[in-house]
């Protein structure tokens, strides 16, 4: 009986290979270059405390600017300054970090590559 007909016979599909994988490395690495100078250009902005701390930080994760409101520098409750500055901070590293790994992920959407930048 021939096989030709059947239907449970799956065609053979031959895959499609890049040219030359290592010219798509070299041009994935330079946009991911790119990509990573221009995360210093992009900024996020995180207020604490109701808006009496702001910190400015880029993409890629150097603090810009921090300002406090006058209404929250008090001498005698400088542990709250500390604490607002502290959670502004770190609030402003995640926000940070989500930019840069959203802007990678746009690089590298669908290959399944681990998180590169640490």
């Amino acid at each position: 009986m021939s096989r030709r007909g059947d239907p449970r016979r799956v065609a053979q599909v031959p895959r499609a290979r890049p040219s030359n994988p290592q010219d798509m490395l070299q041009s994935l690495q330079q946009r991911m270059e790119q990509t990573q100078a221009a995360l210093a250009n992009e900024t996020v902005e995180v207020s604490a405390g109701g808006g009496a701390i702001t910190v400015v930080m880029t993409g890629q994760q150097k603090i810009q600017s921090v300002k406090l409101s006058p209404d929250v520098v008090n001498a005698d409750d400088v542990e709250l300054l500390q604490d607002l500055i502290v959670a502004a901070v770190n609030e402003a590293i995640e926000k940070s970090q989500q930019l840069a790994t959203s802007r990678m992920g746009e690089l590298t959407g669908g290959l399944g590559l681990p998180n590169l930048l640490g």
